[in-house]
């Protein structure tokens, strides 16, 4: 299960990336004078990050199946 193991761990660090972007993305958004556009792009924000939070999710339960079996 060496396989499950090492593709869980490019998974997540995939989904560790996202995380990443969504955060300097964030802070980037902060300057933004407009809060009606500011608040346009924290929306796609949250689904960015929700998503990498899955992806990452996933690629652990990757990672834990691996090690069980």
């Amino acid at each position: 299960m060496t396989w499950l193991i090492a593709s869980g761990c490019i998974v997540t660090l995939l989904g560790l990336a996202g995380l990443i972007l969504c955060i300097r993305k964030a802070a980037a958004l902060r300057a933004e004078p407009d809060p009606a556009k500011q608040r346009a792009a924290m929306h796609g924000l949250v689904a960015l990050n929700m998503g990498s939070m899955g992806v990452a999710g996933l690629g652990l339960a990757m990672v834990v199946v691996g090690l069980i079996l």
